[in-house]
This record gives C-alpha cells, structure tokens and sequence, in this order.
C-alpha cells in the first residue's frame, strides 16, 4: 500500500521520496518541510515568529533543517529553509536562527536519533490546554493516538534559550512522541516529517475537542484496555505517515509555489 501511495503521489506530478541517494532523501525532506509550514499556516497554528518544525539532515545527522526566524509559515519555500550544526551556526542558507529552535531542537535531535522531524507552536487549542495543568485524556478514536504517549511538561521559564531547559525538556518527552509544555504549547517528534507533523495538528484537535467536550458537560473516558488497543493502530509511525501524505497532495497542488 505504502508503494502504491507513493506511485499515485509520482503520477499525480508533485515531489515525493523516489530516489534512495542522499541528496534524494535530502530533496524530499526540505519538500516535506516547507510543506508542513504551509500546512501549519493553512490551519492558523503561526503566532507571529513563534513555532518552528525541524527535519535531521540525511547526511550530516547532527544537523538539522529549520525555518529561519521571521518568515511567516505560510509563504516558506524549500530555498527558505536554514541547515544548522549542533553548535546553533548556520551552514547552509540564509535567514536568521530562532534560538529557541535551536535549544529545543538540537536537545531533542542529539538525545533522540529515533527522531527524524520535531514540530512546534503556539497553536490557540494546544496553547489554552496548557495553561490548565491538565493530562490529555482518552474521550475519542483519535485521541487515543496519544494514550501513555503524551507527557507534560511542567516547568515553564519563559522563552526557552537556557541549554538547561532544552535539557530538561528533552529528558522529560523520553521516548513519547508528544509533549504539552505548560503555558506555552505543543511539541509532538516523529520517525519522519510526514508523522511528526500529523501528530502535531492531531494534538492539537485532541485539545481543542477536549476543551469543547468539558465545557459541555463531563466526557466518558474510554476503557484503559480499549485506548491501548487503539493506540497501536492510529498511533503508530506508518498511520502518521499517511495522514499526513494526504494533506501534503492537497498543499502540492494548492501552492505548488512552496517548492522554489
């Protein structure tokens, strides 16, 4: 099934993974990035230059693609996109780094090599969610994606620049694929762009249906036995992965722009 999307996605015309080179893999990350910015911007997840979604280069595994600070999600291209060391310098591109990008990103980068892509923002839902110190909870199929793999993170200090905090954030994800940072927003890493950008916009619906449903009254939670089952058929890396490819051949042929 996975080649047969893949097929359709070359027939179709827009740029997908076909080729096994670095440079190929390389091409097809920034394609897959830039995006993902657009997607991000299509669903209002920008807060002015907050937010910054990465992708582990192929080749130089300690660096990582990034967007550069003060360019809206919603006009980047692949040529806007920074290659950045794990010393924060910019070795490819041009633009300036978010230096919060960098102290989240590179901490998660260096300590997960699971991790090919990680994404954040300040998305409205995602943003008030946080501000309740509340654990995200089992009410539907869809947030069950996140059962037992979703964490808090409960030690907002402001902007986070400090080495210290990017530390602390990175021990507290362990190996989940989620993260709520308290009165700050979403973080979601994934075994590829594609995933960890779905687990980001599905996060984000999970707090906002969430938020809906105990305003309305109290939400039956699903059995424990029942969310775990769930969970590892729509949490899984490969049901990311096609989430995501079917908003990608909407973005590609609405704003094939983004792939200058």
């Amino acid at each position: 099934m996975t080649n047969q999307l893949v097929m359709n996605a070359q027939n179709q015309g827009y740029p997908t993974q076909l080729s096994t080179s670095i440079e190929g893999i390389r091409q097809d990350r920034k394609n897959k990035l830039a995006a993902a910015f657009r997607l991000f911007g299509q669903y209002g997840f920008d807060e002015g230059v907050a937010g910054h979604i990465t992708a582990r280069d192929p080749k130089y595994q300690d660096h990582f693609w990034v967007n550069p600070l003060g360019k809206s999600f919603s006009n980047i291209t692949v040529s806007d996109l920074l290659l950045v060391n794990h010393k924060g310098d910019v070795v490819e591109g041009e633009g300036l780094l978010n230096g919060a990008a960098f102290t989240i990103h590179s901490h998660i980068h260096m300590h997960r090599k699971d991790v090919v892509a990680a994404a954040h923002a300040h998305s409205t839902y995602g943003k008030a969610f946080s501000t309740l110190n509340k654990e995200l909870l089992p009410i539907t199929q869809d947030s069950c994606a996140f059962y037992n793999d979703c964490v808090n993170f409960k030690q907002f200090g402001g902007v986070v620049l400090d080495k210290s905090e990017g530390e602390l954030i990175v021990e507290a994800l362990q190996r989940k694929k989620a993260m709520i940072l308290q009165n700050h927003g979403l973080l979601t890493v994934g075994r590829s762009i594609e995933s960890a950008c779905w687990w980001y916009i599905s996060l984000e619906r999970a707090c906002q249906v969430q938020l809906l449903a105990e305003t309305a009254g109290k939400p039956q939670l699903i059995e424990d036995s029942v969310a775990k089952e769930t969970q590892k058929l729509i949490g899984r890396e490969r049901t990311g992965w096609f989430n995501f490819m079917s908003l990608y051949e909407s973005i590609s042929k609405q704003q094939p722009d983004l792939f200058h």
